[in-house]
Parts: structure tokens; C-alpha cells; sequence
């Protein structure tokens, strides 16, 4: 029995000796690896938040249409007699464009003036019977209306003698005509574009939610395709609805072409301001972290990456403005963010913040 017990005792002071050798070799690998961990830190970019002025653009897309663009037309039909301006050149308002035989209209003229003269005389003698009673008041009558219907044909063909002198109803440009003398036309004849290009309009929509800030006389900046020169519009007329399929307001501005470097049709990339913020505080976009209900960007603080979710506005080609979560002077952290946890040690590399405005 007591071998027995011997033996119990001994495997019971085995047992107990390993247990207090785990517990210290692990104690030991703990202390060994902490300084390790505490040392190890992530090197990122940042900067420091200032406040700077922002000007807060939308970017939007228009097209350029001319002032005054028609098609010339002849309202009469005829044989083109005459024409008298020469393709591309500028027409005065007034001017006339070309001229359509007239020689069956003026026949018709001298033969209504006849039928007027005839009537008048007709009309005179029936109003010296009437004083003397000869005739009744009926025929007297019958005498007036032929002689005030023979005045009307008159009235008629002179009108219809008058537009076979076409034009120009306004100063322009004319375009190359698709006519030549000799041509029969008709009123759906075209014969050429008249465009007055001394001013333009721009034609553009925005979103609904920037409705409130656009006024009729705000000016905007724009370019064309070429992307060389900035010009300035006026904005002078407004839809008075938003349209329910697109939920965008349009709007018309004129902008001057004096120097005619501009052309109907041409697109125009409209920058239109909204206002101008004098302590914007702008980050780079790719120190914001999309999460579940918005956006977050680390700061530096005290050593360490500190987790901040953020409300963000107007964008720029590489920049966003943040409306709520950080302040002038924060340390945001821009490069190196993506495998970042809350609370890392951080060594940070600090940066020019870049200047832009928004689109």
C-alpha cells in the first residue's frame, strides 16, 4: 500500500511541475513578443486640415444655338429671277435676298385695278341716282360692295406681288442656298439659312436641388470641345417647372460672339457657381472609406489611427469637401488607410494639400 502511495504522489508532483512550466515558457513568449507588437508601426501619409476657399461648381452639359436662326423661304411660288447675296456672307436686316418672277401677278394687278376703277365709277353714279331717288337703296348697295370687293382683289394681288422680293428679316449670316436663278419654287422650297451669331444662347438643365440657388442674371463660365478659352454667359430665362422624368430645371443664357469664334450647335461644358465658401475644409478622396452609412477617414492622434465617420459635400477632380466630422488643424490620414484598424500605431509623412474647385 504504501508503494502505492509513493507512486500516486510522485505522479501528482510531476503533473503539478509541468503545469508550472507551461504557465511560466508561455508568460515568457508573451513578454518577448510584446515589445515586438508594440514596435511595430504603419508608416501613411497625411495632412493637416486647413481651411481654404472653395468655390462650390456643378459641371453640367449644354449645347450653343444661335440668336436668330431661320430657313429662307419664298411665300410665293414662281421662277427665281434674281438672286442677291453671295453664300457665307453677312446680310443686313432688310436686304434684299432674291426675287421671284412676278410678270403674271402684275398682270393680274393692272387687270383688278381695272375692274376697281370700273366699280368706283359704278359705285359714284349709283350714289347720284340714290340722291335723286332714282334707284333704290338695295341697288346702291350691290354697286358699293362690287366696287369695295374689287379694292380688296386689289389689296390681295398687291400683297402677293410684294412677296416676290424676298428679304432678310434680321442681320446675319447666310448660308450656302440650294437654289440658282431660273429655279421654280414653292413655299416648302428652302433656299437658304439665315443665322445671327453675333450672340449665342446656351441651353442647359440642372438638377432640381440646385433650383433654389440660380437666379435669371447669374453668370457662368463655359468652354467648347477645344477646351482653350473661357467664356462668360448670362443667364435670362428660366422654365417654370422641372421636368418630372429627368427631376432637372432648364434654363437658357446669351453669351457674345462679336469675334465669331464660337458656332451654333458646338457643345459647351457649363461650370456653374453655387457659392463660395471661405473656410472649407477639403480631403483628398482617397482618404474616404466607403462604409455601410456613409463615409469615414482615419486621423492621427496621439500616435495612433482614430476612426471617424464623416458627412461629405461637393466633390472636386481629386478632392471632397467634409461638412461634418473634422476640424481645422485634424491630421487626416491619406495614403495607407486601406488595411488600417482603429487604434494602430502610425508613423505619418505630411503633404501639401492640393488647390482645386468643384465640378
Amino acid at each position: 500500500m504504501k508503494v502505492k502511495y509513493v507512486i500516486y504522489l510522485l505522479l501528482i508532483v510531476g503533473l503539478g511541475g509541468l503545469i508550472v512550466y507551461r504557465i511560466n515558457a508561455n508568460a515568457a513568449i508573451g513578454q518577448s513578443a510584446r515589445p515586438m507588437a508594440q514596435a511595430s508601426t504603419t508608416s501613411v501619409k497625411g495632412i493637416v486640415l486647413q481651411p481654404r476657399k472653395f468655390d462650390d461648381n456643378i459641371s453640367l452639359s449644354g449645347t450653343l444655338e444661335a440668336n436668330e436662326q431661320i430657313e429662307i423661304r419664298s411665300e410665293v411660288s414662281g421662277i427665281v429671277k434674281s438672286i442677291n447675296f453671295q453664300e457665307g456672307s453677312k446680310v443686313a436686316q432688310g436686304q434684299v435676298l432674291f426675287n421671284v418672277d412676278d410678270v403674271e401677278l402684275q398682270a393680274q394687278l393692272s387687270k383688278v385695278k381695272t375692274a376697281e376703277k370700273l366699280a368706283s365709277e359704278n359705285e359714284r353714279r349709283a350714289k347720284l341716282l340714290l340722291d335723286k331717288q332714282a334707284i333704290s337703296q338695295e341697288e346702291y348697295d350691290i354697286a358699293s360692295a362690287d366696287f369695295q370687293s374689287a379694292s380688296a382683289e386689289v389689296s390681295l394681288i398687291s400683297a402677293q406681288l410684294s412677296k416676290t422680293v424676298v428679304r432678310a428679316p434680321f442681320s446675319g449670316n447666310i448660308g450656302l442656298r440650294s437654289i440658282s436663278v431660273g429655279t421654280y419654287i414653292t413655299p416648302t422650297t428652302p433656299v437658304a439659312k439665315l443665322v445671327n451669331t453675333s450672340k449665342l444662347k446656351i441651353t442647359f438643365s440642372i438638377p432640381e436641388k440646385y433650383a433654389s440657388q440660380i437666379h435669371e442674371g447669374s453668370n457662368f463660365t463655359f468652354r467648347t470641345s477645344d477646351g482653350s478659352k473661357d467664356y462668360t454667359a448670362t443667364i435670362y430665362a428660366i422654365e417654370p417647372e422641372v421636368e418630372i422624368a429627368t427631376r432637372t430645371l432648364r434654363m437658357r443664357a446669351i453669351a457674345d460672339n462679336t469675334d465669331g469664334t464660337l458656332y451654333p450647335g458646338a457643345y459647351a461644358n457649363v461650370v456653374l457657381p453655387l457659392q463660395t465658401v471661405d473656410d472649407a475644409l477639403l480631403v483628398p478622396s482617397e482618404a474616404l472609406i466607403p462604409v455601410q452609412n456613409g463615409k469615414k477617414i482615419f486621423v492621427a492622434e496621439n500616435g495612433k489611427a482614430k476612426e471617424v465617420d464623416v458627412e461629405i459635400g461637393a466633390r472636386t477632380g481629386s478632392e471632397v469637401r467634409i461638412l461634418n466630422g473634422l476640424s481645422a488643424g485634424d491630421t487626416v490620414l491619406t495614403y495607407g488607410v486601406m488595411a488600417l484598424k482603429n487604434g494602430a500605431p502610425v508613423t505619418v509623412e505630411l503633404e501639401e494639400p492640393e488647390l482645386n474647385t468643384a465640378e
